[in-house]
């Protein structure tokens, strides 16, 4: 996969948020954190990854880039939470209470699970299936999964086995 560079000013925004927000946090529950890690390495239609062992986030540079406020406002905040529930309460729930209190109560952002990001120039290539009553979109790693005989994969409408109809971009 081709490599995207990030524009400095970008990520020198980025770094200004997850500062910011690790201030509110540090306010709000009376406990200094470090600053975490921030790459940009995650691939495919996830805008970021917060990983907790590491205390590192990663961000989709694509994504980053296409979406540069929106990216800022919504996404850093999210992985921060991811990294700072962990650290509060330990292994709970990735979307739970926990990090919805931090979200909201914290960071005072809405605790949105999923991002709204078109996702047309990272989304990868998809195999058409089709079922006895519609068409649907496997993914590359589904309908490799299907070739090898691992996975067979059912409508959830007609129950009837997803069959490989043509492949397309």
């Amino acid at each position: 996969m081709k490599s995207v560079s990030v524009p400095l000013t970008l990520q020198q925004a980025v770094m200004r948020s997850v500062r910011q927000k690790l201030a509110q946090a540090s306010d709000f529950l009376q406990e200094v954190f470090p600053e975490p890690s921030v790459t940009y390495r995650q691939r495919g239609t996830i805008a970021g990854c917060a990983r907790l062992q590491d205390w590192e986030i990663r961000l989709n540079a694509v994504l980053l880039i296409e979406n540069e406020q929106a990216f800022i406002d919504e996404v850093i905040p999210h992985e921060l939470a991811h990294l700072l529930t962990y650290h509060q309460f330990g292994g709970v729930s990735p979307h739970g209470k926990e990090w919805r209190f931090i979200m909201e109560s914290v960071f005072k952002v809405p605790a949105n699970r999923t991002h709204q990001f078109s996702v047309q120039s990272v989304r990868s290539k998809t195999f058409n299936y089709c079922c006895r009553c519609q068409q649907h979109e496997l993914t590359i790693r589904q309908h490799n999964k299907v070739l090898r005989g691992k996975s067979c994969y059912i409508c959830r409408q007609c129950g009837g086995k997803l069959e490989l109809k043509t492949q397309n971009q």
